[in-house]
């Protein structure tokens, strides 16, 4: 008899009505007894679908067979193997578009919730298990500067610290994680999540230095004449783009890089405990599809708010943000106004937005990206009144580094040209990856950057070690 198949266990969450005023965690976590039960639905296939499916391998029917057993921690142990951030990445990674898409069970029923049981086995380790300790390797005699503490840094920081290297990581702002700190809001991922997964790349051997802007305090050249054999530049994609449309400078538009930050990094959520407010007006406008954009609604309206609304030029089918995401922001109450897009933002007499004036689209043919291309309805033009605007339409990198270091060549949009294989630029002993590389992209997808940078670095300089020993021994 075919053993049954039973659905996934749903996550418990706050309920709608209570977490859109407040900042807490909205997903509130598996317990031991459902971590058990979707465990149980795990095939463990021979094959590993899923593992071939996650951006930096980690052995995932290995890590389940082990919550099967009830042995959390030996399963925390075996994500560690390959992931150093799993808390982070139980959280916020797209696995429906990465593991779980390739769960064999998913082919016929729902997919067995490999973030989520990723995410229960990291906080359980975090609670209950031992703290980290030292990475234990025999030194290399060697450094290597990491600049920026995104997943991509910390991934790098972690694995060749592992491998006995003494790392360093620059940071340029007050406190390490990049855009896990300021990027992502805390209901989505605590920041007591981030500082615990970077205490432990720091119990591993790593320096975190922050306030240290490169390209500044020193440059990328200036870190390699100052002993460090090699330089990982992942300073991520911070630079907003706007859409150059009229109105783009009035008071009350923001780029999603400032309102979150100055969200989440400042605390404005937390005011008048920390004096750092920003205004949001009662009704808020979001430019975009993605993330970000879900991330900046949800904000407005835990900050006051009385109406947010996204305001998206392709329909629903076509936006990127995750589904689970957009969701929970309809849940909350954030509208969507598909196939529409700003064309003028209007200021009243003091230059503030009074209103945003927008065209409709509808949908052409596929375009380079796969998605149907939006067409302009000629005469749709109609206006909405707003107080605040928010354009959450992407990133790009600083320009810093390419500056500071003229033989680093770039290419479109401003990102470092790297080897996708190795993470090595067009500069001998730099290495880069993530968003600086890829422009915005996923949190996994920068890690898995990092880990072939790390491996390909200690490739790099391993060889020039054996070549320096082999040149000293006598004929």
């Amino acid at each position: 008899m075919a053993e049954e198949v039973t659905g996934r266990n749903a996550m418990p969450v706050q309920d709608p009505k209570a977490r859109v005023k407040n900042f807490h965690e909205v997903a509130l976590g598996y317990t031991k007894e459902q971590a058990l039960l979707e465990g149980a639905r795990c095939r463990q296939c021979k094959k590993k679908p899923c593992s071939n499916g996650c951006p930096v391998g980690v052995d995932i029917p290995a890590f389940i067979a082990l919550v099967k057993e009830g042995d959390f921690l030996g399963a925390a142990q075996k994500i560690k193997e390959s992931n150093n951030l799993p808390a982070i990445c139980g959280r916020v990674c797209p696995q429906e578009e990465q593991c779980e898409k390739h769960c064999i069970l998913g082919k016929k029923h729902e997919p067995v919730a490999i973030g989520r049981l990723e995410r229960f086995v990291a906080d359980y380790e975090r609670t209950a298990g031992p703290a980290a300790g030292s990475s234990g390797a025999v030194p290399t005699g060697k450094k290597v500067a990491v600049v920026g503490s995104g997943p991509s840094g910390l991934t790098v920081a972690a694995d060749l610290t592992k491998l006995g290297y003494q790392v360093t990581v620059f940071e340029a702002l007050h406190d390490p994680g990049g855009v896990l700190v300021y990027g992502i809001p805390e209901f989505r991922l605590p920041k007591e999540i981030v500082r615990a997964e970077i205490a432990n790349v720091s119990k591993l051997g790593a320096e975190v230095l922050v306030d240290s802007v490169i390209g500044k305090i020193q440059s990328v050249d200036e870190l390699l004449a100052d002993g460090f054999e090699a330089v990982y530049v992942g300073t991520g994609a911070g630079l907003p783009n706007f859409m150059n449309i009229p109105g783009e400078s009035l008071s009350g538009v923001y780029s999603a890089n400032e309102f979150l930050t100055r969200t989440n990094l400042m605390k404005a959520y937390l005011f008048p405990d920390y004096d750092t407010p920003i205004k949001v007006g009662k009704r808020v406008a979001v430019i975009g599809g993605g993330n970000v954009a879900m991330d900046s609604a949800r904000c407005a309206l835990r900050l006051g708010a009385a109406e947010v609304c996204i305001v998206y030029r392709r329909s629903g089918q076509e936006m990127p943000a995750r589904r689970e995401e957009a969701e929970h922001a309809i849940e909350e109450g954030v509208h969507l106004n598909l196939l529409t897009s700003p064309v003028r933002i209007i200021g009243n007499s003091d230059g503030w937005v009074e209103a945003l004036e927008c065209i409709r689209f509808e949908l052409g043919e596929p375009d380079e990206s796969g998605r149907r291309r939006p067409v302009k309805i000629a005469g749709s033009e109609f206006t909405i009144p707003m107080d605040t605007v928010i354009m959450a339409i992407g990133n790009s990198p600083n320009p810093l580094i390419s500056k500071t270091t003229p033989d680093l060549q770039t290419g479109r949009h401003g990102v470092l040209v790297a080897d996708p294989a190795t993470g090595a630029t067009t500069k001998q002993g730099v290495y880069a990856g993530g968003d600086i590389v890829t422009g915005a992209a996923t949190v996994i997808s920068a890690m898995g950057a990092g880990k072939r940078a790390a491996a390909a670095i200690d490739r790099y300089l391993m060889r020039e070690r054996s070549a320096l020993i082999s040149s000293t021994k006598p004929s």
